[in-house]
């Protein structure tokens, strides 16, 4: 078991935190004030090759591989979790998606400015009212000839004003509740007629990131648009969820890095009673498990990202990760707050907008009890990984980088 980056995913990682480091940091606290997108994020982040960090170079992807995604987003996350969300939303739920499932005359046609940025990706799934529970979803398609035509809204959708595509995931089989036959997956041009979008404002965290809605009334989607075969849909978006998940998890990592870096750099001047409060036990006792804390997320998230390179399916793993590393990564924002004191409490130190970041996380791409489930199907023996018709791809060095 070897635990070293190669040369390659530690150029990555620097590429990713001098962009991130350099260029959204001395920005990013008016825009989260502003509750505004940095205009030029995405476009630097395609221009980069960030956003198709993970895809092969022959559909317009960077060649590298799943640990570089995982360590591209916890350095994205380190500054602002609105850069980490596109590449949950672009590049999981949506490329990584269309990667999986799509078939070659999609990848050509959608996968590949995608992968450059020339386009915007997101994911559509979530409605109204429905949150976890799938079955309740009441969007629909039916088939008309050569389309399929769209109705209904889908809600809390990151990306969904600035994409111009998304995957979305609707009911086809209005006769039966099962997900597991009843929904399918399309990937809609967002500028079609029939097609609005909005943002929500006002939300607690995020606010550098934009997220909307989406309404569909009478769209006509292409049947050739369609993702997998009709009635595949949940399995295409618990997939999809895979990948996602993992960008949520290596993100949420980079929160507790830079939480436990501003900690121990505010404890070591900070002085109280005489003495920097760095020397005080309780205060030593929340830095230590900030560290423990941080090095446990990153050997999950790291072990997924390996079973990833390796094609295997890691739906558990994933959400070990997930749900260890959102958690934590609140933990540990709370803790810093606690350490700066007053101060924290302030927008002027980045704890307090890692707070506000770090607790969406414990809700969106599967709650944490969402996560306990998944867990304990595994452990009790109530749920195991089927074969897949189309399992995610290895990475494969000659292959990725052509």
């Amino acid at each position: 078991m070897d635990f070293t980056l190669t040369q390659e995913q530690q150029m990555a990682q620097k590429m990713v935190r001098d962009f991130s480091q350099k260029e959204i940091a001395p920005v990013i606290k008016e825009h989260d004030r502003r509750q505004e997108p940095i205009p030029f994020a995405l476009k630097r982040m395609g221009e980069l090759g960030i956003l198709g960090i993970c895809l092969p170079v022959r559909y317009g992807g960077a060649g590298m591989d799943y640990i570089a995604w995982g360590l591209a987003c916890e350095e994205l996350e380190a500054v602002d979790t609105s850069l980490r969300v596109a590449m949950s939303v672009h590049t999981g739920l949506c490329s990584m998606t269309l990667f999986q499932w799509g078939t070659e005359d999609q990848k050509q046609k959608f996968l590949i400015p995608l992968a450059r940025g020339e386009k915007i990706g997101c994911g559509a799934f979530t409605e109204p009212g429905m949150g976890s529970d799938v079955a309740a979803m009441v969007t629909s398609a039916r088939k008309d000839g050569e389309n399929y035509i769209l109705n209904g809204e889908k809600m809390l959708d990151l990306l969904a004003s600035k994409a111009d595509l998304a995957m979305v995931t609707v009911k086809t089989d209005s006769s039966t509740k099962k997900t597991s036959t009843g929904l399918s997956t399309f990937i809609v041009d967002l500028h079609s007629p029939g097609v609005k979008t909005g943002d929500i404002h006002g939300k607690l965290g995020v606010r550098a990131g934009a997220t909307g809605w989406i309404s569909f009334t009478d769209v006509k989607v292409p049947a050739a648009n369609r993702i997998g075969e009709e009635g595949e849909g949940f399995k295409i978006t618990m997939a999809g969820f895979d990948h996602g998940r993992y960008t949520v998890a290596s993100g949420a990592t980079g929160i507790i890095r830079s939480c436990l870096e501003a900690s121990v750099s505010y404890a070591k001047t900070r002085k109280t009673f005489g003495k920097p409060i760095a020397d005080h036990q309780l205060i030593q006792e929340k830095i230590a498990r900030m560290s423990q804390d941080y090095e446990i997320a990153r050997l999950l998230y790291l072990k997924a990202g390996w079973m990833k390179n390796l094609g295997k399916r890691c739906t558990r793993e994933t959400s070990f990760a997930k749900k260890f590393a959102t958690e934590a990564s609140f933990n540990a924002a709370t803790e810093a707050i606690q350490i700066h004191g007053a101060y924290g409490y302030s927008d002027e130190y980045d704890v307090e907008r890692f707070l506000r970041n770090a607790k969406g996380a414990m809700i969106y791409e599967g709650s944490s009890e969402i996560q306990t489930l998944i867990q304990s199907g595994y452990a009790l023996g109530l749920r195991e990984d089927k074969p897949l018709r189309c399992e995610a791809p290895a990475y494969d060095e000659k292959i990725w980088q052509g």
